[in-house]
């Protein structure tokens, strides 16, 4: 596909020097640069929808209690494995070597 498009001066400066610099013709610098804008107005519009998507979740209590909830029990499994790890230290034993080896 062809596309025709008339620059403001500063950005018409500003892609001769890209094309002088990077060695390449207009077009590649100008299709490069579309492709980065397009992917990332597409990474924000993800980025927002996932947002949206946790205030929503976020504006339920029934969630927000689970999600409470599930981290009580990590909180917990972390309280006793550092438990576990404070004994076996205690016990001399160097937690930075794998016994499987």
């Amino acid at each position: 596909m062809t596309v025709s498009i008339r620059l403001p001066d500063d950005l018409e400066r500003k892609l001769a020097e890209e094309v002088r610099i990077s060695q390449r013709n207009r077009s590649e610098v100008v299709r490069e640069a579309v492709g980065e804008y397009l992917s990332r107005r597409e990474r924000e519009r993800q980025i927002e929808e996932m947002k949206a998507a946790a205030r929503l979740l976020y504006s339920d209590p029934e969630i927000v209690r689970h999600e409470q909830k599930i981290q009580a029990d990590f909180d917990a499994i972390d309280d006793c494995l550092e438990k576990i790890e404070a004994e076996e230290r205690a016990a001399g034993t160097d937690l930075d070597e794998t016994w499987w080896e």
